[in-house]
């Protein structure tokens, strides 16, 4: 091998060995300015980092001025006429209420259940998320959240519910925000007047009312331990829809705050002992369903489109109601079944024409749609009202006769429903035991026309057809405008709207809408109302009303459709006018229920229980009844007593 080869293998070796050893390599060491520099440069990329992704999270943060600002679906509350709530709608908040103005245990309940460090941290709680963790870690799932008061507050009013880590970084943002803006008790209040605790209410002011019908600076101490709780689950702990969870979860709040150091045990079983009184209190009302939901189609005609928290008035007597609506249920029940009768509908009105009881149907539940309202039905015989009055004030009376026999308009023939002929009767018993020929004669007399237009006059509203067989009730109608139709017969023969509003006001209390009088005036003139009076006070004696009648001036009239598809009871005193109808949905005949049996008798007994504690009145025209004596009250039937 060549010399100059050798120089070669031997510089490649040196440099292979070199290679196999680093220790050949000269080395710099580490001084302590060089490792300050190279944390100061980390600690710069990383503050530049940082800052970065603040400046990105934080770029399209909300605005923060607009922390009061609140959008919402406007509130409705639906007050009886008496001051009860009968229904609420939309997003109801409560007044501002400040934390001074509180019973001590509600913001502790507060406290214990969501944020026991709150006057502690500075808005992100490090001890209570790290104990959130580590119970998620243990348990395997999540359990505990680490979320703060002011984190809850600053994702209330400023975020949306997405759930990502940008919206996270922002609540904390948002949070530190608050902090820094406001004092503890100024969070704080912001988070129980914004907080959503179920059934559309926000702020415990709003909860208070809704479940227990009180000021939140009111509340026992259950009863805030039971708000505290809805936190959690408004839905799910809902001592309206789920009672048994409702008391469950408010022993838990109980057992926090007794853990927390705010309450002794002793304490916490005393408040448990009125649990069943505060929970059955916390229960709706579920009479007035119908009623309400048809006021509240009514509210933008009165006040326009709602941008405000609305308060209602209405006219319903809510004790009425659940007279009503508790011998409705039990009558079908009675008699439903073995009579093929499925459904109901009751209105009650005053003379002047204010609903004060409505029942659309055996069960809201299963089906809202309003029978008393919304059903177009035959009225059959309870129609001819208006067509003896149409005849009366062409100059018949009530002691005027017709001839009751065969009797034909065309190849239109009407039947009686006896199948039978009396000869002549008067008016008076034409109408009393509802004589199909007579009503087609006097509807003959004066023109078919004109008994549409004295229905129309006196509030039916359908349309009618101006044929003979609008004597008989063939066009269909509904009960609330049939039964407003029979008003001017109770209040002296002036005309009558139903209504269900007296009152509207806004938030701050401002009066929207006022009722101050209404109706059309004098439209039948005072001896026709007399003549009719006398007619229809005969149907409650003697003809198809006689189920339906009690010690009172009554007027009243029954109506069937064909083949029993309809039966229709509509009757009055001096003091309140009262239609029941009967029926199917799907219109299948019914087992020979006619408009005086079970209609009348249900009338009957809602109306006598009515009048219990009600002076005897005469019906307009008639002379001052014989003083009977007074029905006993409901109770004292019930329970016996001299």
């Amino acid at each position: 091998m060549s010399a100059q080869k050798k120089k070669s293998a031997s510089l490649k070796k040196a440099r292979r060995n070199t290679k196999k050893n680093p220790s050949t390599t000269p080395k710099q060491p580490w001084t302590l300015k060089r490792l300050f520099m190279w944390l100061a440069t980390i600690g710069i990329w990383a503050g530049l980092l940082l800052a970065a992704i603040l400046a990105y999270y934080a770029y399209d943060l909300p605005d923060v001025d607009k922390a009061t600002a609140v959008e919402r679906r406007p509130g409705l509350t639906l007050l009886s006429a008496n001051g009860n709530v009968i229904a609420t709608s939309g997003d109801l908040y409560g007044e501002a209420i400040q934390i001074s103005d509180l019973p001590d245990y509600l913001p502790q309940a507060v406290m214990a259940t969501e944020d026991r460090r709150f006057y502690d941290h500075f808005g992100l709680d490090i001890i209570g998320l790290g104990r959130a963790i580590v119970a998620n870690i243990v348990s395997g799932k999540i359990r505990q959240g680490g979320s703060t008061l002011t984190q809850q507050v600053a994702k209330n009013l400023f975020l949306s519910p997405e759930r990502s880590i940008k919206r996270k970084v922002q609540e904390l943002l948002l949070a530190f925000w608050l902090e820094h803006k406001f004092t503890k008790d100024q969070i704080f209040t912001l988070y129980l007047n914004r907080v959503y605790f179920g059934a559309g209410t926000y702020g415990v002011e709003a909860a208070a009312q809704k479940y227990f019908s009180k000021s939140a600076r009111n509340l026992s101490l259950y009863e805030s331990a039971l708000i505290a709780g809805l936190l959690k689950a408004p839905s799910k702990y809902n001592p309206r829809s789920n009672p048994d969870l409702a008391k469950e979860r408010t022993a838990v709040v109980l057992s926090n705050m007794v853990n927390a150091g705010y309450l002794t045990q002793t304490q916490a079983r005393a408040a448990q002992k009125h649990k069943e009184r505060i929970i059955s209190a916390a229960k709706p009302h579920k009479s007035a369903r119908y009623f309400a939901d048809w006021v509240m189609e009514q509210v933008d005609d009165f006040v326009g489109p709602m941008n405000t928290d609305l308060t209602i008035v209405t006219t319903l007597d809510l004790e009425l109601q659940k007279m009503a609506e508790r011998k409705t249920r039990a009558f079908l029940r009675k008699n439903g079944k073995k009579r093929d009768v499925g459904q109901a509908a009751v209105v009650a009105l005053s003379p002047d024409g204010a609903v004060r009881a409505m029942i659309g149907g055996r069960d809201y539940g299963q089906s809202q749609f309003n029978r008393a309202t919304q059903a177009q039905r035959q009225p059959g015989s309870a129609f001819k009202p208006f067509v003896f009055l149409a005849g009366v004030e062409n100059g018949m009376d009530a002691d005027d006769t017709l001839k009751d026999g065969p009797f034909a308009i065309g190849k239109w023939k009407p039947r009686n429903y006896s199948k039978t002929y009396q000869g002549p009767v008067t008016l008076r018993t034409a109408l009393a035991e509802s004589i199909n020929t007579i009503s087609a004669q006097i509807g003959q007399k004066v023109g078919f026309a004109k008994v549409a237009d004295t229905a129309h006059r006196l509030g039916i509203t359908s349309p009618l057809k101006a044929q003979p067989a609008i004597t008989l009730g063939a066009s269909e109608v509904n009960l609330l405008e049939l039964t407003a139709a029979y008003g001017p017969f109770a209040n002296g023969g002036f005309g009558v709207f139903p209504f269900g509003i007296e009152s509207i006001k806004d938030a701050s209390g401002k009066i929207l809408y006022q009722r101050n009088g209404g109706g059309t005036g004098r439209i039948v003139k005072e001896p026709h109302i007399r003549e009719m009076n006398d007619m229809m006070k005969a149907v409650m004696q003697t003809g198809s009303g006689k189920k339906a009648n009690f010690e009172r001036s009554l007027g009243g009239k029954s109506g069937t459709s064909q083949s029993f598809r309809d039966a229709w009871f509509i009757g009055y005193s001096a003091d309140l006018i009262l239609g029941v109808w009967m029926g199917n949905d799907n219109e299948k005949p019914m087992k020979h229920v006619s408009g005086g049996d079970l209609p009348a008798i249900l009338w009957g007994q809602i109306m006598r229980t009515a009048h219990e504690t009600i002076p005897q009145k005469p019906l307009p025209g008639d002379e001052a009844p014989e003083v009977v004596e007074q029905v006993k009250g409901f109770f004292e039937r019930l329970f016996g007593g001299d």
